[in-house]
């Protein structure tokens, strides 16, 4: 089975994506494949497990991978159809009765204090059509001097996280592409851009050494993680042009495919997931695959 066939043969929220990017299917056939997410396999079941009280996982942002906040990335992320009308009826819940863990009266699309996760509100609130304004002006004010956004930042920290940055690009990237943006929000997400690549994707700018390994240990689902297969495939849903400065995250990226032209699930994250979605640790992993292929046809190494 080549690989394409192998990726073809898995969930609707897979299929759709490579019939789109790696296959070029015709708009109605990627469209037909897209609308089965909400109604088939992994889409429709995190949809199932949603609480009457609107939450996932008991919480807000808590607990890890089972929260709202990093189940609705999920849903997003298979692009499942946000004018479904069950998906429709699970975001009104979310609005009217999720509040934060942090104080119980900020509500879900109004945002945390933390730019990391406000990052994934910001991502997931302008997917599913709701207002986040709000959240990204706070995360406009929060761009640090050398361009990146940090969790720790109240706690003192006065230089960007790589974990934090991707996070709130990704959300600036959602609220444009829906939105339209603002030259404000485009200025910060291409700061926010020039951060990574500063950095050639993993290193760090005062020595040059990698940041840490992880960020060549690649995941699914990332959640609040960092790694360079994740920064690449930002890049290339912006549509930035690739350079030199991307040239090793590339390679690593390369480096990674087995023999069977597929790459591995090697670094699951600690905490319960909902569900699996690969086969287990070393082995081929479907979203990995997807998201590698298409970074090498963005990079021109497919």
């Amino acid at each position: 089975m080549s690989v394409i066939d192998w990726l073809l043969d898995s969930d609707p929220s897979i299929r759709w994506q490579v019939m789109r990017d790696l296959t070029d299917a015709r708009p109605d056939e990627v469209a037909a494949e897209r609308a089965k997410v909400a109604v088939e396999g992994w889409g429709a079941r995190l949809l199932s497990l949603q609480a009457p009280d609107g939450r996932w996982g008991g919480g807000a942002a808590l607990p890890g991978w089972t929260s709202t906040n990093h189940t609705l990335w999920l849903l997003r992320m298979m692009g499942i159809d946000p004018t479904d009308a069950a998906v429709r009826r699970a975001i009104a819940l979310v609005r009217d009765r999720v509040r934060w863990e942090y104080d119980e009266n900020m509500r879900f699309f109004d945002g945390e204090v933390e730019p990391c996760i406000n990052g994934t509100a910001v991502t997931i609130g302008s997917y599913f059509g709701e207002d986040v304004g709000g959240i990204v002006e706070r995360l406009l004010g929060e761009q640090m001097a050398d361009g990146g956004w940090n969790c720790e930042q109240e706690r003192g920290s006065t230089r960007g996280s790589f974990d934090t940055t991707i996070r709130v690009l990704e959300g600036l990237l959602e609220h444009e592409r829906v939105i339209g943006g603002s030259k404000a929000v485009r200025t910060a997400r291409e700061r926010g851009e020039q951060y990574l690549l500063e950095r050639r994707m993993l290193r760090r700018l005062s020595t040059g050494e990698v940041i840490d390994q992880r960020y060549t240990q690649f995941s699914f689902p990332p959640g609040w993680h960092y790694d360079v297969l994740r920064g690449l495939d930002y890049l290339r849903a912006a549509g930035a042009k690739p350079d030199d400065r991307v040239t090793e995250a590339i390679a690593i990226v390369e480096e990674k495919r087995d023999a069977s032209g597929r790459w591995p699930l090697e670094k699951p994250h600690e905490g319960e997931d909902h569900f699996a979605m690969d086969e287990g640790v070393g082995k081929p992993s479907r979203w990995n695959t997807l998201n590698a292929l298409r970074v090498l046809r963005w990079a021109g190494r497919s």
